[in-house]
């Protein structure tokens, strides 16, 4: 894998709304300490008109602030927003996707063949593409697109509280190449922040999909007042349905995956916030 300037790594964040924004901070806190990367971090911002008439990509440089997204959280000042897609990302060889799932396909559409050569993509998308040919991970629609290597970070990690800086754990997927998955652990890892990596990017990012399946019996179960042992009830067998089928789409998904961030913890933490979803739009809990 080739680095960026200067022999650096340097990173982009494709996604600029909650989570992404969230995203941004962590991965900047660290590039700014961590020698072997290049300080600033690209944020491609999708351009929205605030009510003030600012543009929000000018917004966010100026006051080093997602207020539409994150209002109250300092990105820190090497978060850079750029509303260009390509030029956000043509000088990056880490790569961090986290937008909504229905748009990935057309932004790696858009950058075949603008990418540097060597560059490691990593998902933070729950979800999956459902096509007449059968299902379809983010990460491998990204790797079939771009012809890069994708981990998949999924975990309990509600982007709000992350920002404030509470306590958080997270999983990294990867196949085969653990190198990069370190790499990716080493640019995530804060004392609040703790990521772990696991050998298994179809167990992860399923985890990550399935659990919102569950959480929806949740909510029915809360919205009917059956009470917390039902509640309980249905997060046990939704988690063995979970790993039933991901080990029918993918047999070599690992039993241990589910007792990571991304299994038995997500599960549990978009269970209980369901309740409140009301409250929450998407881009809060993914």
């Amino acid at each position: 894998m080739e680095n960026g300037h200067a022999g650096k790594h340097r990173v982009a964040v494709i996604g600029s709304g909650n989570w992404g924004s969230v995203a941004s901070r962590l991965l900047a806190s660290n590039t700014a300490k961590l020698p072997s990367f290049h300080d600033e971090v690209r944020m491609w911002v999708f351009e929205e008109t605030l009510p003030t008439g600012e543009k929000l990509s000018e917004s966010i440089n100026q006051a080093h602030e997602n207020c539409k997204y994150l209002p109250g959280i300092k990105l820190g000042t090497n978060v850079i927003a750029d509303p260009d897609l390509e030029s956000a990302v043509k000088d990056a060889d880490m790569l961090v996707f986290v937008t909504p799932h229905q748009f990935v396909e057309g932004i790696c559409k858009k950058l075949v063949g603008k990418l540097r050569p060597g560059v490691e993509a990593i998902s933070l998308i729950k979800g999956m593409e459902v096509k007449m040919e059968g299902p379809c991970m983010i990460s491998k629609l990204i790797t079939d697109t771009l012809g890069i290597n994708c981990c998949v970070l999924m975990g309990a990690n509600i982007a709000n509280e992350i920002a404030v800086e509470k306590f958080s754990e997270a999983t990294i997927g990867y196949r085969e190449d653990k190198e990069a998955a370190n790499r990716w652990a080493k640019l995530f890892t804060t004392p609040y922040f703790l990521v772990a990596i696991v050998e298994d990017i179809e167990g992860v990012e399923l985890c990550g999909t399935l659990k919102n399946v569950v959480a929806i019996a949740a909510g029915l179960v809360d919205g009917l007042d059956m009470g917390n042992n039902t509640k309980a009830a249905i997060m046990r067998i939704g988690l063995r349905e979970m790993r039933a089928f991901s080990k029918l789409l993918f047999p070599s998904v690992r039993d241990n995956t589910f007792f990571e961030s991304c299994g038995v913890a997500d599960l549990i933490t978009t269970c209980r916030t369901y309740l409140h979803c009301s409250q929450l739009t998407t881009e809060h809990t993914y």
